[in-house]
């Protein structure tokens, strides 16, 4: 499978940050000679060696090998994808017969929240929203997490470089049949948030939507230390969390009587806590509302809604745009996102 020319300029092992090269069924590092498949022209840069954070990720490496578990529609790789069989039934059913991907109809609940669940097998557009970052003009972008790639989507139409990297190998390809489709050039990589496979200081903003938020607060630190590598000086990342303070994360952590999370759980934190972490692992951190009343609510998104979520949308939005003015609003929000802009020699971290 030859490999595009791109990959092997920009990607490193997630191992050691070993140079690559290609060969007959993937790529190798130079270093510890490990070696990652390529699927239909997608590296597959998950290591085997660690605990994968979920399940499609490990279900990715067994495909990538050749371990095939399901054929109803092997070129859309259902048994990578984060949704339950029925669900996967359905994308097969729909496949050749839709506009929209078949992955992206059965995917939609699942990456943007329950609000969307009704769309689910229905869609008749792709919900891109809407990017609160200033224009690109060229800059690199890098979309952890990005499924089957709105956000990365989004970014390219503000004027960036984007590069989008999920653990799901089906939700990879499904992010490329839809860019390539709408005739936007993202580069996708199937990889692990914790173990980045791109040299160091070569994104000027790191994004992440509804992803560390399922990570444990270990897994995030060592997340967030790739993306500080990553960064450029002066470069930042925009990462959204959930807020333990919102009315809607109080209402859910009450309803599972305050547990420990498991597994892909939402883990909910405070804003201190969320601003202490990112200022002391990349640097200067502000926090930022992203909704309220639950988390994926996108205004953008209004057209597709009933009435009542409309309204849902609607009042959310107008506490959001307060809470730029009355900051003490962002603190009740129940999804915030944190702006963290990397340090260089001199700078000061906040307290």
């Amino acid at each position: 499978m030859a490999v595009d020319a791109w990959y092997l300029e920009n990607l490193v092992c997630p191992r050691d940050h070993g140079r690559l090269v290609a060969e007959q069924d993937g790529l190798c590092c130079l270093v510890c000679r490990g070696t990652y498949p390529v699927v239909a022209g997608i590296p597959v840069m998950l290591r085997d060696d660690v605990e994968q954070t979920i399940g499609v990720a490990q279900a990715s490496i067994r495909c990538a090998h050749g371990q095939r578990t399901d054929m109803r529609a092997p070129d859309l790789y259902l048994e990578t994808l984060g949704v339950n069989d029925e669900e996967k039934t359905l994308a097969a059913s729909l496949s050749g017969t839709s506009a929209i991907d078949p992955v992206v109809s059965v995917l939609i609940g699942a990456t943007s929240g329950n609000m969307y669940r009704r769309l689910i097998g229905s869609l008749d557009r792709y919900p891109i929203p809407a990017l609160r970052l200033e224009p690109g003009s060229g800059k690199r972008f890098l979309d952890i997490g990005c499924n089957w790639g709105r956000w990365s989507i989004a970014a390219t139409r503000l004027g960036y470089q984007a590069v989008g990297i999920d653990p799901s190998l089906g939700a990879i390809l499904a992010a490329r049949r839809v860019s390539t489709g709408l005739g936007i050039d993202i580069k996708y990589v199937v990889a692990d948030g914790r173990y980045l496979p791109f040299g160091g200081g070569c994104f000027d903003v790191v994004f992440s939507y509804s992803v560390l938020q399922h990570f444990s607060k270990n897994d995030v630190a060592i997340c967030l230390r790739e993306v500080s590598r990553l960064l450029k000086i002066k470069g930042y990342c925009f990462i959204q969390l959930a807020n333990a303070f919102g009315i809607r994360s109080f209402y859910h952590q009450l309803k599972r009587g305050f547990q420990e999370p498991k597994g892909f759980d939402v883990r909910y934190w405070s804003p201190r806590c969320i601003q202490r972490t990112c200022n002391a692992l990349i640097g200067k951190t502000t926090l930022a509302v992203d909704g309220y009343f639950g988390l994926g609510i996108q205004e953008s998104d209004w057209a597709l809604m009933p009435g009542y979520y409309k309204a849902v949308i609607a009042l959310s939005e107008t506490l959001r745009r307060i809470s730029t003015v009355f900051v003490p609003l962002v603190y009740g929000a129940d999804s915030l996102y944190a702006k963290a802009i990397k340090i260089g020699d001199g700078d000061e971290r906040l307290p």
